[in-house]
């Protein structure tokens, strides 16, 4: 472990550091309690044993800056003090101390306390892994892997007002699998789930390492792509589409026998006074088109690109 020494009397703080080191753990120590909290924010030590009364910064203040420190992960404290009143320990452990040596300090009691110290980092250490876990976890579409609702709808909002602040662009694809009801119906439930996971693996293989994929709900997907404007995005676009094509699963009710997917395209310009509702729905829009004009294609927001001029059509079977 690393352990931060702060004591102002030079003996007693060689005889704690002294007692880390023999255990096997790195120590760095300081005289003041103002150089130990610089040390504490550059360092962030698993154990921090302070002294209580010191000139300046003392115990209990570096105890309440470590326990108000926003950063995460936990350091336990150990107060070091001749006060050993009842009173003196609750005031300690109310400041943020986990537990507390009488002065002058016998390196058994450090051992101990290190013992104890080392049980409650690790344990904190294994609950933040299962909290950063679980928080994955909400964020992933447990079918496909890819960010669902819940992360797009976090991850977009950040994007859409750092663009507007900072003057930069972006577009958004919404892309949905061809006949994917008439595949389920023909190939059953199963098939389809496996169709669904290696179109978002080969979707996630071909876009670049700064775009993301998302599964927007069912056979639906959402890429988001900064920094491109609508004629590079259409590229892009046009290159996953072909991408799943070239998967090659048989549908025998998709254009040309197999697996395809249409996409409508939109973009957010810098200026542009617009809502990320209304770019889904842009893109939603250009995906009918799509669809409406013999799917397999990309349409562009707005009547522009590809498909173009779509004709007065009843909605299609996405």
């Amino acid at each position: 472990m690393k352990v931060l020494v702060v004591d102002d009397e030079p003996l007693s703080r060689l005889v704690v550091q002294a007692a880390v080191e023999q255990l096997g753990h790195l120590c760095i120590a300081d005289e003041n309690g103002e150089a130990a909290w610089q040390h504490f924010d550059e360092d962030k030590p698993d154990v921090l044993v302070t002294d209580w009364l010191m000139p300046g910064v003392d115990g209990l203040e570096l105890c309440r800056r470590v326990r108000a420190d926003p950063r995460g992960g936990y350091t336990y404290i150990v107060l070091a003090t001749v006060l050993g009143g009842r009173e003196d320990v609750v005031r300690g452990m109310e400041a943020g101390a986990d537990d507390y040596l009488v002065k002058p300090v016998d390196p058994f009691d450090i051992q101990s306390r290190l013992i104890a110290a080392e049980r409650v980092t690790t344990l904190h250490a294994e609950l933040a892994r299962s909290r950063a876990k679980l928080a994955q976890l909400a964020r992933t579409d447990p079918l496909t892997r890819l960010g669902n609702r819940r992360s797009l709808d976090e991850d977009l909002r950040i994007l859409h007002a750092r663009s507007a602040r900072y003057g930069r662009g972006y577009c958004l694809a919404m892309c949905d699998v061809d006949r994917f009801k008439a595949y389920n119906d023909t190939y059953g439930h199963q098939a389809g789930d496996e169709a669904l996971r290696a179109v978002a693996t080969r979707i996630s293989g071909v876009v670049r390492a700064g775009d993301a994929v998302y599964r927007y709900g069912g056979e639906e997907f959402l890429l988001v792509l900064p920094e491109q404007t609508l004629e590079t995005a259409y590229v892009a676009v046009e290159r996953v589409r072909d991408a799943v094509e070239r998967l090659a699963i048989p549908h025998v009710d998709g254009p040309g026998g197999v697996l395809t997917m249409s996409a409508g395209l939109a973009a957010f310009a810098a200026g542009q006074e617009t809502t990320v509702a209304a770019l889904l729905q842009r893109a939603d829009a250009a995906l009918y088109r799509a669809k409406t004009v013999g799917r397999n294609q990309v349409a562009l927001s707005d009547g522009e690109g590809s498909p173009a001029d779509a004709p007065d059509a009843s909605a299609p079977t996405r």
